[in-house]
Formats: C-alpha cells, structure tokens, sequence
C-alpha cells in the first residue's frame, strides 16, 4: 500500500447529493488518504469532479475503477437503492468499503453485504456519522462513567422541515419501498445516536405515520402518492430498565431542532442542535445535584481531525475517515461497521412491526 490509502469514490456528482457536501472535501483534508478517483455515471461530471476536488482519475463505470491497481478502499455515496451493487463489487474487488446509511434498502440486502464483507476479510465502514461527533462521544462516556447515575428516562427528538413540493428527480423518496425516508434516515442517524449514549432498546410501541400523502412536482404540475413516514413515535424500555421516547418528523414548515435529554437518579445530561446529530455542532450540559443546568465543554481526545477540516457535513464524516484509515493500517475492525449497521436495520424493522401490529414488540 502507499504512504497514503488510495480512495475511490463512487457517487462523486459536485451538484447534488450527500457526496459533494460531505465525503469529497472530507477524503481532501484527510492526510490519511489521496483522493484517487472519481466515478459518476457520465464521464462529463466525473472529469468536472476530477477537476474540482484535485482526485487523478476519472471513472463514468464502477467496474473499471475497482478493477484499478492504485485503488486501496472505496467510498460509496449513492441513492439508497443503488448501495448494494458497488458495494458488493467492491468488495468482489477485494477493497476495503465505505457505504452511506442506510447500507441497503432492506435488511435482507445489509445483511448480505455483511456476511460478504466479513467473508472477504476487507474493513467495512458504515455513515453512521453520530458514532463519531466529539459530542456524543463525550456524552457516552459521561453516561458510562456515572455522571447521572442510574439512567431512569430518556427522550429524543429531531422534527425537520420538509417540503411538501419538489422537482419530480427528488420525488424518488416518496416510495417507502426504495429504504430512503424519514423513518430510515433522518429517525436512522438520531435513534442511533440515543442507542450508542445509552443502550439499547428492550421493547418498544411505536407509530410510524404518513401525514402527507401527497407532493406536488413543480417540473410536471402534478400531484404524486407518498407511502414513505414522516412522522415516527417510539415510547419503550431500555435493556437497562429506563423507560425511553423519541419523536422524529418532518413536517411542512418550520426546524425545531435536535434534543436527546438522558435523567438519572444523580443528574441530568442534554444535548442539543440545529442539525441532525449526524453533523457537528451538538451542544452539551449538565446538572448533578440541582435543577440548574450548565454547559460542558468537550475534551479535545474526542477529535481526531485536523484543524484544517471543514465545519458543517463534512466534519463528522472527516471523523469517520480518520477512524476508517486507522482501521486500514493497523487491520483492526471498524466502528460502526456493517454489522452495526444489520443491528440498527433490525431495530427499524422490529419498530415498523410494532406499529403495524399496534402492539409492543420485543426488540432482538
């Protein structure tokens, strides 16, 4: 391998898309790796991706960039339902993988890729960027060391705006069937932030609700079905016995924000931002022995980039990179790998069934 690990990227389109606001300035200001490749589905936007972010080769086919000798590990950052084919030729291909969350649009499709990978022997990385924001980092071991003592309750919730009218290219996510929604990503990133801080769940009731049936395409003019939630309630037990709830929505108009509010029998912990705790700037505070709150500032042990890493999207990402290259050199497993992502797969699972069946249902 060369002094730096040589990532392609697939799914590397500068206009639109996860990739462009998050994974492609977080490889450049990873000095553990060379952006080495870019692949889109058109040679004209791979070479303008090329151009942009400084990679040295450009791909329009995934097969011909795996099948490349200067290519270490691969990052996949596509739609949904189009994580399953690269990343399981990647790993064909024998190359350590990077897949965005959700890892397939079923559990059937992550659990596969799972058992590939693992078969393989390749490290495999999941986007489960909460696992790596400094804040929640602090905040889990500020739970484990006792801060609050016996956890008694905890509560999350993460409403978003949503638009209720889009361009018939971002329609998409209107079927549920497709694994890209409300209940799977945005829910996804922030249950997944309470289950790493506290444990997780034993059993759960929930209701996973769509409340806007309908979107209007601006392009078309016209009124399109929506089976995908877009309201998601879970109240349950924790495998610890704290009981526990979490409401997650996107709703037509305005941003509330992020909270995860963890009481126990000695204090209280509260985290708090305007994004999804899958990006930075999560607030921390803290209260032992009386009903005031104070704000914590987070060690520097929980950030492991440079200072020269962008704020914002890429922040969290540039986290999980460091983590993945680490894992590369030293043949360690990652965290969160695609085994994690199986586990949380489940969980979904196990809360879709819930409301379905409207009854509580044992999480396993």
């Amino acid at each position: 391998m060369a002094d730096k690990i040589r990532l392609g990227m697939i799914g590397a389109n500068i206009h639109r898309g996860w990739a462009v606001r998050s994974h492609l300035p977080a490889v450049v200001a990873s000095p553990e790796f060379e952006l080495t490749a870019v692949c889109t589905t058109r040679m004209e936007s791979a070479e303008e991706s090329r151009q942009m972010f400084g990679a040295r080769l450009a791909f329009d086919d995934y097969h011909k960039m795996l099948a490349h000798p200067d290519i270490d590990a691969v990052a996949v950052s596509l739609r949904v339902p189009n994580h399953y084919e690269p990343t399981v030729a990647a790993i064909d291909a024998g190359k350590h993988v990077y897949t965005e969350w959700p890892l397939g649009r079923t559990t059937a499709e992550a659990e596969e890729m799972t058992e590939l990978a693992q078969a393989a022997g390749v490290r495999n990385m999941v986007g489960l960027q909460a696992r790596a924001n400094p804040a929640l980092l602090y905040l889990r071991d500020l739970v484990a060391d006792g801060y609050v003592g016996e956890v008694m309750s905890c509560h999350v919730r993460r409403i978003s705006g949503g638009s209720l009218t889009r361009q018939s290219d971002r329609t998409w996510q209107r079927d549920r069937e497709l694994g890209a929604n409300t209940l799977t990503i945005t829910f996804g990133h922030t249950i997944d932030a309470l289950r790493m801080v506290v444990g997780d769940f034993s059993h759960v009731s929930t209701v996973v609700s769509t409340q806007a049936n309908q979107w209007f395409e601006t392009d078309t003019n016209q009124m399109v079905d929506v089976t995908s939630p877009d309201n998601i309630l879970v109240s349950g037990r924790l495998s610890n016995g704290a009981v526990a709830s979490a409401h997650v929505a996107s709703n037509p108009w305005v941003d509330s924000g992020y909270l995860m509010e963890i009481h126990g029998r000695e204090g209280t912990l509260v985290a708090t931002s305007v994004e999804s705790p899958n990006h930075e700037g999560v607030s921390l505070q803290g209260a032992q022995g009386s009903g005031q709150l104070h704000d914590l500032e987070i060690p520097l042990k929980y950030t492991f980039v440079l200072e020269g890493m962008p704020r914002g999207a890429p922040y969290c990402v540039g986290q999980m990179y460091y983590q993945f290259g680490e894992s590369i050199r030293s043949g360690a497993d990652c965290q969160p790998d695609f085994a994690e992502a199986v586990r949380l797969h489940r969980f979904i699972d196990a809360i879709q069934t819930a409301s379905d069946q409207a009854r509580e249902v044992a999480v396993k």
